[in-house]
C-alpha cells in the first residue's frame, strides 16, 4: 500500500479482503484509518510474518471525500508556510506537510542551516490555518525521504520507498565492497553515504569468506588461472586464464566445491537425496 503515488510502501495483512491494484483501502494508523492505494495485490508467502496491521476494508465515498479535504489542507499549509517564511525572512525550506484531522494539527517539516527562532511564525501560521501548528526541523536524510527522488543506481530512493530505519554507514563498508573512496561516488541524494552500503555489506562479507582470495590459483572450465576480481551481486569470480579473462560462478572455483568433486566425482553435484 502507498499513501501517495510513488511514495513509501507499506505492507498489510489483507485479512478477509481481496483488494486489487489501484483500489483505495483503509489502513489503520495512530490517528485512525487513512486512505491508501493498493499497489501490490495480496499474495501468499511461505514465511510466517507477524505484526502486520490488518486492512480495515475498502474506502467508502465518505473516506475518499475526507482524504481529498485533507490533501487540500496540506496544500494550503504548504502555501501558507512558504509565504510566511518569506515574510519573516527566515532561512527555512519547507520539506513536507502533514494534517491530522482528528486532532486538527498541521505538522510542517523543514530544513535550515542552523537553529531557527520560529515562535512568531508559528503564531501567524496558527492564525492563518485556524489549527494547531507544529514545526519540526529534519536532517538531510529525512529531507531525501520526504521529498523522494532517484538514486545513483537509477531507482527510486530506498528511504522513500521501503527503508524504515537509518543505520550508521561507514567508509570502511565502501572499502570492503571494493568501491572507490570518493564522496561523489558513494554519496546518495542526501549528500551522506548511501544507505545501501549498510544493508548490502553482509552479502559482501559472506561472499568473500567462501570465495578464493585475490591472487589465488584456481581451476575453471576454461583452465587454471588466477583470481583477479569479484562480482558479488552476480555471485561470480573473475579469473585470468593466460591472456584471457573469464567470469565463473563462485561455486565452480571455490575449494569446498572442488574438494567435493574430486572425492565424489563431478556427476554427483547434480544428484540429491
Amino acid at each position: 500500500m502507498s499513501f501517495t503515488r510513488y511514495g513509501r510502501l507499506y505492507y498489510l495483512d489483507p485479512g478477509p479482503h481481496t483488494p486489487k491494484v489501484g483500489d483505495k483501502v483503509l489502513v489503520p494508523t495512530d490517528s485512525g484509518p487513512e486512505v491508501a492505494e493498493c499497489v501490490w495485490a495480496p499474495q501468499w508467502v511461505s514465511e510466517d510474518i507477524d505484526g502486520l496491521p490488518e486492512c480495515a476494508g475498502p474506502a467508502t465515498d465518505e473516506h475518499l471525500t475526507r482524504d481529498d479535504a485533507n490533501r487540500r489542507r496540506r496544500a494550503e499549509g504548504r502555501t501558507a508556510a512558504k509565504r510566511l517564511i518569506r515574510r519573516h525572512e527566515l532561512p527555512m525550506k519547507v520539506i513536507g506537510v502533514d494534517f491530522l484531522d482528528a486532532d486538527d494539527v498541521v505538522k510542517i517539516y523543514f530544513t535550515a542551516p542552523h537553529r531557527v527562532d520560529f515562535r512568531a511564525l508559528v503564531r501567524d501560521l496558527a492564525r492563518t490555518l485556524k489549527a494547531r501548528v507544529e514545526l519540526r526541523q529534519v536532517g538531510p536524510r529525512d529531507e531525501a525521504r520526504l521529498q523522494g527522488g532517484i538514486g545513483p543506481c537509477g531507482r527510486d530512493l530506498c528511504c522513500a520507498t521501503f527503508l524504515k530505519d537509518f543505520e550508521p554507514v561507514s567508509v570502511r563498508m565502501a572499502k570492503e565492497q571494493d568501491l572507490p573512496v570518493n564522496p561523489l561516488r558513494i554519496a546518495g541524494a542526501c549528500g551522506r553515504l548511501m544507505c545501501c552500503l549498510k544493508y548490502e555489506h553482509p552479502l559482501y562479507m559472506e561472499f568473500k569468506e567462501k570465495a578464493p582470495r585475490l591472487g589465488a590459483r584456481v581451476g575453471t572450465p576454461e583452465g587454471e588461472g588466477q583470481v583477479i576480481g569479484y562480482n558479488v551481486p552476480g555471485d561470480r569470480v573473475t579469473v585470468k586464464v593466460g591472456s584471457r579473462r573469464c567470469s565463473c560462478p563462485s561455486a565452480s572455483v571455490c575449494s569446498p566445491r572442488q574438494q567435493h568433486e574430486e572425492r565424489y566425482g563431478e556427476d554427483s553435484g547434480g544428484q540429491s537425496s
